[in-house]
């Protein structure tokens, strides 16, 4: 480089190890956005792993659906609450000729024939007495007919028809050691064959008692966690 005359080099030399800055000076909007930025990745970071805790301890909260409960709602309308077991409504009445029933009817709404397979004089009537006393509705008293077999070592054999089986399990549960069997007929009528072995009906507290048993339901599988 060549110096103007009358002029020393030494005085327009750069000294010092400082220089000046030539890029653009940050603007304050970048770091904003840049915080901005960092907090939302903290928070969905955050929200990932309260999700993974309810999945892992079981919980059924985030995105699991809500099992129904007894106090569900319809179309904004409460379910209606289930009767309490021996209450009327909770009881159907007998279902209508040629259907396939095994809800357990009303006594009144059972219509049995009591028959006698023993030899032992007036059982049929005895026991029938019995049956109504208890508010069962009396059809046909008297001997075993010929197309019943007899089993002397049955206390009581109870046969129906698809209509009857419910009418079965509650007669069935008024005598301990009663056996069940099927036959073709249409109606829901019961037939009730005393056998040698009889001797009376189970008490009444025992006869509810065999009938909760008999119709007690299947228990429910535990649901897994985060399913209904």
């Amino acid at each position: 480089m060549l110096t103007p005359q009358g002029l020393k080099g030494k005085q327009y030399r750069i000294t010092g190890n400082s220089y000046p800055r030539l890029g653009r000076p940050p603007k304050k909007s970048r770091k904003i956005l840049a915080a901005i930025g960092a907090a939302l990745a903290l928070a969905l970071i955050a929200l990932g792993g309260v999700q993974l805790v309810d999945i892992f301890s079981g919980k059924k909260g985030g995105t699991a659906q809500a099992c129904a409960s007894p106090n569900a709602t319809v179309s904004g309308k409460p379910l209606a609450a289930p009767e309490p077991a021996g209450s009327p409504a909770a009881t159907p009445a007998a279902p209508a000729a040629g259907a396939t029933s095994t809800a357990v009817p009303q006594p009144n709404a059972v219509t049995v024939n009591v028959y006698n397979a023993t030899a032992k004089s007036g059982l049929a009537a005895r026991t029938a007495e019995e049956f109504k006393k208890r508010g069962f509705t009396i059809g046909k008293v008297g001997n075993a007919p010929a197309n019943v077999e007899k089993l002397p070592t049955t206390t009581v054999q109870v046969i129906s028809g698809p209509a009857g089986l419910g009418s079965a399990t509650l007669l069935a549960s008024q005598v301990g050691g009663a056996t069940k069997s099927a036959d073709t007929r249409v109606d829901g009528s019961v037939d009730v064959v005393v056998g040698d072995a009889f001797t009376a009906l189970l008490e009444p507290a025992q006869a509810a008692e065999a009938l909760a048993l008999a119709t007690k339901p299947s228990p429910s599988p535990t649901p897994v966690p985060g399913n209904c």
